[in-house]
């Protein structure tokens, strides 16, 4: 049987009750409650729990805050990642939300709702939100299967998310490619060089900015890129104007084609957009943007996914909405 005794402050008042269960093959297990019937409550579930076999420690789980739980997660997890950089962001987010303060085995669907409509209410889009509870629910799945947190629950799933709509249809439209190279040349090199390059190949931001010149082979026009998005690497070949870009640019002694960050280049591209006076233009809409190219070009669809690293013919679909204006002139 549980004992149950009263807490009590300096004046002798009762603050609290505290439930003790000791029972042989298990580890003494102690919780303090508001109220006796909710220590009793705990006790008989948990004796109960113990008789049936199906008891398990939660005591850690009940005694880490989601906060701590991230910081593990960034040290041992988030920094063995390529995008690192941004998850520790979407992470010092999380800490601050009130979320952070509640212990990992607290934490209810109902909780995952409130910081999910918190963080609508501050205009967060569907695709930001569903990036940061992934986060969670990927933290609960760690903790359970590889901390050792047992009887934890991950709670996340059981919260609805609007599904995100990534789909643009953005391309560029009279003179503003043009344009866009004009004030990328103001910027200054590299980015002029690198917009021409992303629109020849329709490479991803982080596969050009990770580029090294012994991927480059020059007699077969042809790129290596080994680690893509999707995980596997492929061969990227390359149009003459793509070569005469790469022929043109001075070699650097580390061996890397650009030297600059991935997130440089958003920056930059951003301010060359700014410049030009360009609206609603982000650098994977060149990605877009070449891969409609290579099929007005005629190109077939598993050309295309050749060369841009599409897996599916759906995913392909996605980026390659032609102008109904542009098929008109096709068919005469």
């Amino acid at each position: 049987m549980a004992t149950i005794n009263p807490r009590e402050d300096q004046d002798k008042n009762v603050i609290g009750w505290q439930a003790i269960i000791r029972k042989r093959g298990f580890p003494s297990q102690t919780r303090t409650f508001r109220t006796k019937r909710d220590a009793e409550s705990w006790a008989k579930i948990t004796e109960s729990e113990m008789l049936r076999g199906v008891w398990c420690n939660r005591s850690e789980a009940e005694n880490t805050t989601l906060a701590e739980a991230l910081d593990r997660y960034s040290k041992e997890v988030s920094s063995r990642k390529k995008g690192a950089v941004q998850e520790l962001s979407i992470i010092g987010k999380a800490k601050e939300s009130p979320l952070a303060r509640m212990y990992l085995a607290a934490i209810q669907g109902k909780d995952i709702a409130k910081y999910r409509d918190a963080m609508l209410a501050d205009g967060y889009s569907p695709i930001t939100i569903k990036r940061r509870l992934s986060l969670l629910s990927h933290l609960f799945t760690v903790a359970t299967k590889e901390w050792g947190l047992a009887g934890l629950i991950n709670p996340v799933p059981l919260v609805s998310v609007q599904k995100p709509n990534n789909a643009r249809d953005r391309r560029l439209v009279g003179d503003e490619e043009k344009r866009l190279l004009a004030a990328a040349q103001e910027y200054g090199e590299p980015l002029p060089t690198i917009i021409r390059f992303a629109l020849e190949t329709g490479m991803r931001r982080g596969e050009i900015a990770a580029m090294l010149w012994r991927h480059v082979d020059m007699r077969t026009h042809v790129l290596s890129v080994p680690d893509s998005k999707t995980g596997d690497p492929r061969r990227v070949p390359l149009s003459s104007r793509a070569l005469a870009v790469l022929d043109a640019l001075p070699r650097r002694m580390d061996g890397e084609v650009w030297g600059v960050r991935a997130d440089s280049i958003t920056q930059a591209f951003a301010r060359a957009c700014h410049r030009a006076g360009i609206e609603d233009l982000r650098f994977h809409d060149l990605r877009h943007e070449a891969t409609s190219r290579f099929f007005e070009k005629g190109l077939n669809p598993m050309q295309v996914a050749a060369i841009t690293g599409h897996k599916t013919l759906q995913m392909l679909k996605r980026y390659t909405h032609l102008r109904a204006e542009d098929l008109a002139k096709m068919l005469g």
